[in-house]
């Protein structure tokens, strides 16, 4: 098939593809006769596992080596190694939004009864808790080394 064909089965842009030639994460099509690109339905799903793994957060760095050993197949511990690092990445972004919003809660707590009063807000008052006046959830979390 031709890198239009392609490009409509994957629901991509011609140029999305030939960028991911270039990144070394899709195989170069095979030349035809007549100079165009021809794919093969690999190319296909290669390109839907590349989608997914970006949808799923994965950089192109992270993707290029396990898609380097095309003819042997995805290297199946590699990439459940990644899966697990994503998921950790995942656990310490949503520890680090959870003290986010605890802060951002504060935060709007001491704006209301601040200006309630006519005051503006110190906003030296709201450097960050110590470790002990923290909920027993935050002291595990920072103990263990996350925010």
């Amino acid at each position: 098939m031709k890198i239009g064909d392609l490009a409509q089965r994957a629901g991509l842009k011609p140029s999305a593809i030939r960028f991911y030639e270039a990144s070394e994460l899709l195989p170069s099509g095979a030349r035809g006769a007549n100079g165009y690109r021809l794919y093969t339905e690999a190319a296909v799903e290669r390109l839907r596992l590349i989608q997914l793994a970006q949808r799923l957060g994965f950089s192109l760095d992270t993707l290029r080596p396990l898609l380097a050993r095309d003819a042997e197949g995805l290297p199946h511990d590699a990439v459940l190694r990644a899966l697990a690092q994503r998921r950790a990445e995942i656990q310490a972004l949503r520890h680090a939004l959870d003290a986010q919003e605890t802060e951002l809660e504060r935060l709007a707590e001491a704006c209301r009864t601040e200006w309630a009063q006519g005051r503006c807000v110190d906003l030296g008052a709201l450097a960050p808790q110590p470790a002990a006046t923290r909920p027993p959830r935050q002291r595990r979390r920072q103990a263990a080394g996350l925010p």
